[in-house]
């Protein structure tokens, strides 16, 4: 069975560490996000893995070269214009219209269990499986309802004001098993969503949209507040509270905890970090405090528009400073 990653996205929310490279191409705890998900389809015995490039498409290829350290065979497929999640799907329809295939988001980290999800897809003979898991703490991450196993609408956000407790819903987790038939209700040769364009139109029409519902880890990083917050909780399974990329200088007279420094990063005497992400080769100067921030050098955005979804920032010298207390 044949995989694919979903990597073209632009990142915004994780704007500025995604100005110089696409989400799935950042570095967490020193191995790009789409390592862990490459490594996760081998784990689940998919080997051949198609992934799909538009922003910043060498960051990706840099970032996996041809699969082999994670377990995988790659293809990439480039994408001129930004399609989608479904429009991705088309874009490469030609490699997946011969067998049963699974589609993941290259922002995961995750052990879910694939094969199980696959089992239920057979035994359904389902168009689609959606592999899904319960939202206790009504995180925003978009609603899916159900009914004898099948997903039959995809609702909105959990809403705010709504009390943590009873039946938490369900949310889609960005995991699914396809049919080479879903290809009959993607539109070619433009943008187009699953969840807005596919799903719905193939529920309509009697289509069986399974429902599988799992249990395990499962993280996904598409903002700064949730790439710093998932980092620190991997250290902390490791027994740590600091992650120091290569050849990371930092005086001893510093300061530095719960935080996050990529390559060639220098923190000088008498500064204080915590909770930070610095990126690569920024420079915390003596006596300066960083705190509960994202940094990166300013001449990695130097002429480049702020994204839309993207937190605001301010230059400090040779440092971009994004504070995430917005």
């Amino acid at each position: 069975m044949k995989g694919m990653i979903l990597a073209a996205g632009f990142g915004e929310r994780l704007w500025p560490l995604t100005a110089d490279r696409t989400k799935p191409a950042l570095p967490v705890l020193g191995k790009p996000l789409v390592g862990y998900v490459a490594e996760y389809l081998a784990s689940c015995g998919i080997k051949n893995v198609v992934v799909n490039l538009h922003h910043e498409p060498d960051s990706v290829r840099r970032a996996l070269g041809d699969g082999s350290e994670f377990g995988v065979h790659l293809e990439y497929v480039h994408e001129p214009v930004i399609l989608g999640t479904s429009g991705a799907l088309d874009n490469a329809r030609d490699l997946f219209e011969d067998e049963t295939f699974a589609v993941v988001n290259g922002k995961l980290i995750t052990n879910l269990d694939l094969n199980a999800a696959l089992a239920q897809h057979r035994a359904q003979n389902a168009l689609a499986t959606l592999v899904l898991k319960r939202n206790p703490a009504r995180e925003r991450f978009s609603m899916i309802e159900t009914h004898d196993g099948l997903v039959t609408r995809f609702a909105g956000m959990p809403a705010a004001t709504q009390p943590i407790g009873g039946e938490p819903p369900l949310m889609f987790t960005g995991i699914q098993i396809l049919e080479p038939r879903i290809f009959d209700y993607i539109p070619l040769g433009i943008f187009s969503d699953t969840v807005v364009n596919v799903y719905p139109q193939a529920i309509a029409k009697g289509e069986r949209i399974v429902a599988h519902v799992a249990e395990g880890m499962w993280f996904e990083l598409s903002t700064l507040q949730r790439y710093l917050d998932i980092s620190l909780a991997l250290l902390r399974e490791q027994g740590r509270a600091l992650y120091t990329g290569r050849d990371a200088a930092i005086d001893p007279g510093a300061d530095v905890r719960d935080s996050v420094l990529w390559d060639d990063v220098s923190i000088e005497r008498g500064s204080m970090v915590r909770r930070a992400i610095l990126g690569d080769r920024v420079r915390i100067r003596e006596g300066e405090v960083i705190e509960n921030s994202v940094v990166v050098r300013s001449e990695i955005i130097a002429g480049k528009k702020r994204r839309s979804k993207a937190l605001t920032g301010e230059t400090r010298g040779e440092n971009f400073v994004v504070s995430l207390s917005q």
